[in-house]
């Protein structure tokens, strides 16, 4: 296949690239970083990108919960009108092959179990609980504490930042397009991503790539709230053979599929800066109590669908993962 990989010179999409071409496909990156007149708003150019290709990955995207609310348009800018002008190209020229770049945050927190109450979905934590140092959510029917486990496909979503909402809107816009033209749509729900040329020292980093860079500095990275948040680290090599994967193996024509995409391996944030900080030799990881409004508490997928449905199975363990990205490019 010949496929046009949007943010192909990105963290994430230069891995696809590379996944792909070891395929045997031909990728065709559009980026801002790699010309500065790929940029995925522009409908020329985007429709010009789009011609002869067989498919779509759509990596570009502004992340991360960024520096403030004064982000929201420019986040809506990039990653909802970015993808409607594309997909509009796409259906102009007849491509109905898209594999999206979706994420976790659609679901807010995760899915937790109230010993009297069963599955609960928790509303977002408050201002004064944070303050008060009172991180873990609690069943919202009787107060008692919850039981955190694997989010699947299927939840509700709830989207809790600007980001969050506009990943969620990106499925929308995919599954519009979907229903119009009978394309086939994936949207590939990452989890947290890490690895080789992740984005350093920018506040839409992820925070694997803040810890690494506190250590690289000689820092102890600073962990927020108590370091017991649960997510689910998920090496970028792997998540690149999913997008491929998905490419070949296509979906049910007319609708959008999602597939949580992770390692299967739930661990918690200071779990991490512990495996940072040892591979590392730097110091040992500080715990903050801080906090960012936008986070949820506990956050980990229940990727079986897509190993069930596609066949994919990570391959990077999370000890190995951590000790090539503590000294990574």
């Amino acid at each position: 296949m010949r496929v046009l990989v949007t943010g192909g010179a990105g963290f994430i999409g230069s891995h696809v690239v590379e996944a792909l071409s070891a395929r045997g496909h031909e990728a065709v990156v559009f980026d801002v970083r790699a010309d500065p007149g790929a940029d995925v708003r522009d409908p020329a150019a985007v429709a010009r990108a789009v011609a002869g290709v067989d498919a779509v990955c759509h990596q570009a995207a502004m992340v991360g919960l960024g520096v403030g609310f004064g982000d929201a348009a420019e986040y809506v800018s990039r990653n909802d009108l970015g993808t409607a002008v594309l997909l509009a190209a796409m259906a102009e020229a007849g491509v109905r092959h898209l594999v999206l770049a979706g994420s976790m945050v659609v679901y807010g927190e995760g899915r937790y179990t109230c010993p009297r109450d069963g599955v609960v979905r928790p509303g977002p934590r408050a201002v004064a609980d944070l303050d008060a140092g009172r991180f873990e959510p609690r069943c919202p029917v009787c107060g008692a504490a919850l039981a955190p486990g694997l989010v699947g496909e299927d939840a509700p979503a709830d989207p809790r930042s600007v980001y969050a909402t506009t990943k969620l809107a990106q499925e929308h816009l995919a599954a519009a397009w979907a229903r119009s033209t009978g394309g086939s749509a994936v949207s590939l729900r990452y989890h947290n991503v890490y690895g080789p040329r992740m984005p350093r020292d920018t506040p839409y980093a992820g925070v694997a790539s803040f810890f690494r860079s506190a250590l690289a500095r000689g820092e102890a990275p600073r962990v927020f709230e108590d370091g017991r948040q649960r997510r689910d680290f998920v090496h970028v090599r792997d998540v690149a053979a999913a997008n491929a994967v998905a490419l070949e193996a296509g979906s049910v024509p007319g609708v959008l599929t999602a597939y949580n995409t992770g390692s299967g391996e739930p661990h918690t944030v200071g779990e991490m800066a512990r495996a940072l900080a040892d591979a590392h030799g730097g110091p040992a990881p500080v715990i903050t109590g801080e906090y960012r409004l936008g986070d949820v508490r506990h956050i980990t997928a229940d990727s079986e669908r897509l190993r069930a449905e596609l066949g994919w199975r990570p391959k990077v363990g999370f000890a190995e993962g951590m000790r090539e990205f503590a000294t990574s490019g």
